[in-house]
C-alpha cells in the first residue's frame, strides 16, 4: 500500500481529467480529444502540489495510445534526459478509460474509496465551498478525487453521482470560461496552497 506523501493530515488528493462522458457546446454529450498541453500542466500542477495521481480519463484506444507516446517520450525517451523536471511531473500521470477506472485503482491502492468532488459553473444541493473543504482536507484521514470535465463540462450524471461539487470559480465579472488547466490551477491552490494572508505561512522572509 502506498504511503501518503500529500498532506500532513493524512488526506490523499487526487485528479481525474474527463474526457468522457462531457458536453459539446449544444449540450450532447461527446468525447474530446487528449491535448498536450493539460498533460504537461496539469501534472506540473500535481507535482507541484503533492497530488497524489493525476488520472487521464478517455475510453478510445486511439486516444490512450497518442497519450502513452507522450507520456513515454517524457518519462524514457530523449524527453526524460531533456528535461529531468518535467518527467518527474509525469511520474504522477496514470491513463484510465472510465472514472470508474480511477475510482476503483484509488480504493485499491489505498485501502479505502475515495470522496468524488465534481467541479462545475453552477450551484447544487450538495456544494461544497473552498473553504469547507479545505477544512475537511485538514481534519479527516480520507481520499478525495476532484473531478474535472472538459469540452463543456462534465455529463450530468457523473455531477450528481459526486459526493460533492465544488463551487464555482468567480471572477471579478460575468465571464465565466476558464480553461480547464487554469481551473485546475486556480482550484488545487485553493485547498491545498498556503494561507498567504496568513501571517503563519511560508511567506516570513517577504518584505510587506
Amino acid at each position: 500500500m502506498t504511503e501518503a506523501t500529500t498532506d500532513p493530515s493524512g488526506s490523499r488528493i487526487f485528479i481525474a481529467l474527463v474526457h468522457y462522458p462531457v458536453y459539446n457546446r449544444n449540450l450532447q454529450v461527446i468525447s474530446t480529444s487528449i491535448t498536450n498541453l493539460d498533460l504537461h500542466d496539469i501534472a506540473r500542477v500535481a507535482t507541484t502540489y503533492g497530488i497524489e495521481r493525476y488520472y487521464v480519463v478517455h475510453p478510445l484506444e486511439v486516444q490512450q495510445q497518442l497519450t502513452r507516446e507522450i507520456i513515454g517520450y517524457w518519462q524514457e525517451g530523449f524527453g526524460a534526459q531533456y528535461n529531468a523536471d518535467r518527467r518527474q511531473a509525469f511520474e504522477c500521470l496514470k491513463l484510465v478509460s472510465s472514472l470508474e477506472e480511477a475510482v476503483g485503482a484509488i480504493t485499491e491502492d489505498y485501502g479505502h474509496k475515495p470522496l468524488t468532488i465534481a467541479t462545475d459553473a453552477r450551484i447544487y444541493a450538495n456544494s461544497i465551498s473552498y473553504r469547507a473543504l479545505h477544512q475537511q482536507i485538514q481534519e479527516t484521514n480520507s481520499n478525495y478525487l476532484l473531478v474535472f470535465g472538459t469540452g463543456w463540462g462534465l455529463e450530468g450524471s457523473l455531477v450528481e453521482n459526486a459526493d460533492y461539487v465544488l463551487e464555482p470559480v468567480y471572477g471579478r465579472g460575468d465571464y465565466n470560461h476558464l480553461s480547464v488547466r487554469s481551473a485546475v490551477a486556480i482550484i488545487v491552490d485553493r485547498l491545498l496552497g498556503d494561507n498567504w494572508w496568513d501571517d503563519h505561512c511560508n511567506c516570513s522572509k517577504i518584505m510587506v
